[in-house]
């Protein structure tokens, strides 16, 4: 047998679903960027609540490991959405040539669900309404909300309406916390969701800013459809957004200062990277820009929930 041979029988197997999540949702990349934004949201809940001691083991597993299965059925729902184009200008992806099929991934949509359900039942039941809002606000978004057509021309109110979803996803996981052992939303909340929110823009425009020579056919970037100035401006607008708000919210725990240095270098550097991005689109910088959302994702993350919680301990 061949090593060409050899390939072919692993990926008619169970190594097609590694080989998937490789190509489509890679966990070494996603992993980490996951862990940090449920582990905040858990924290930066407990902090609001109360000034010693740790979030609950269960509620920080319990949020990782639903928020972990709501962005992998948010990668399958974009499978179902894009299935057209993708056979028709991106046929090297895993559906279209035969790797999986869509069927498979409804399969494992539905099995995701059923993780979902089961944590929240063994963590506390009233998730279940939570978990309903924002299931049904993922069906929506997969429907294009019944107007496909009308957002597809308006690509601003289609990235707030689909990005509104990260909000959603943060309610769920700081509702481990205050849902299941104060019962009712702490004050304060409401600035960490907001910036959670921005912070989902900074990603989705930071992936879609490319130089020429990477630009596919049939892919709607931002340095298309708005240019490569007006995209990286939008990108570094809503950074600064999320910066204000997670400010407003790192007061609310004590920890203003050390966040606005962290991210605010996080954001200088971020300026800079974009500038030269401007003066010299040469082929693959615009991986520069998605890197450095990753990036400037942790840093915010971290300084909301890890960094201050380890910082009144040792204090």
């Amino acid at each position: 047998m061949t090593g060409a041979d050899v390939t072919a029988s692993w990926e008619r197997g169970i190594g097609r679903w590694w080989v998937y999540q490789r190509e489509r949702f890679p966990l070494v990349q996603h992993g980490p960027l996951i862990l940090a934004f449920s582990f905040s949201a858990v924290s930066f809940s407990w902090m609001l609540r109360t000034s010693a001691g740790w979030p609950s083991p269960l509620s920080a597993v319990v949020a990782f490991g639903t928020c972990l299965v709501f962005f992998l059925q948010l990668r399958i729902a974009d499978e179902f959405k894009d299935n057209d184009e993708d056979a028709l200008y991106r046929p090297y992806r895993p559906v279209p040539r035969g790797l999986v099929t869509l069927r498979e991934l409804g399969v494992l949509f539905v099995l995701c669900g059923v993780v979902q359900l089961g944590l929240a039942l063994w963590l506390d039941p009233r998730l279940l309404v939570l978990l309903l809002v924002t299931w049904t606000y993922l069906a929506l978004m997969s429907k294009e909300f019944f107007v496909g057509e009308w957002l597809r021309g308006r690509h601003l109110t289609y990235m707030v309406t689909h990005m509104a979803i990260m909000p959603l996803v943060d309610l769920y996981a700081t509702g481990t916390d205050w849902l299941v052992f104060q019962g009712h939303p702490p004050s304060g909340l409401f600035w960490f969701l907001l910036a959670s929110l921005f912070n989902g823009m900074v990603i989705e425009i930071g992936r879609k800013i490319r130089s020429p020579e990477d630009e596919e056919e049939g892919v709607s970037t931002y340095s298309v459809v708005w240019g490569r100035r007006r995209a990286l401006g939008t990108w570094l607008l809503v950074m600064g957004l999320a910066l204000v708000c997670a400010c407003l919210a790192a007061s609310r725990i004590g920890f203003l200062l050390p966040l606005a240095i962290a991210l605010g270098a996080a954001f200088a550097a971020s300026a800079l990277v974009g500038l030269r991005f401007l003066r010299r689109q040469t082929p693959g910088a615009g991986k520069w820009i998605e890197n450095l959302s990753g990036v400037w994702t942790l840093v915010l993350y971290l300084s909301l929930g890890p960094a201050p919680l380890l910082l009144r301990e040792l204090g």
